[in-house]
């Protein structure tokens, strides 16, 4: 077995910051879709502005928003504003990881697709 790339989200602008809720990442339902990710599922957050890397798991926000929101434990490795990467992985036989296509989404200004 191999672990590749799977989803990405490429450059997502963190909406919201959460720190009294209990710790994931909510994000907005239509980007989860156009990424292939589903709730509950281990993310890498990647955050472009710091430098920080952490995982966390995805939690299912408005449909249409935009929203991205770091909450818990890792609404402090954020800010408003910042921009991320959200990565997920998966793990494959080896010749299937050879052909495999991961959803990579590039979305627009507002985290819009």
């Amino acid at each position: 077995m191999i672990e590749v790339l799977k989803s990405k989200l490429h450059c997502v602008t963190v909406t919201e910051a959460n720190l009294h809720y209990m710790g994931s990442i909510t994000i907005d339902e239509d980007l989860m879709d156009a990424a292939n990710l589903i709730a509950g599922e281990k993310v890498q957050v990647l955050n472009n502005n710091n430098g920080e890397r952490f995982e966390t798991y995805v939690i299912k926000g408005e449909r249409g928003s935009g929203c991205i929101c770091l909450n818990g434990a890792a609404a402090r490795k954020v800010q408003v504003g910042d921009v991320c990467i959200i990565i997920s992985y998966a793990l494959m036989e080896f010749e299937e990881a050879k052909t495999f296509k991961p959803n990579v989404v590039f979305p627009k200004e507002g985290n819009k697709l």
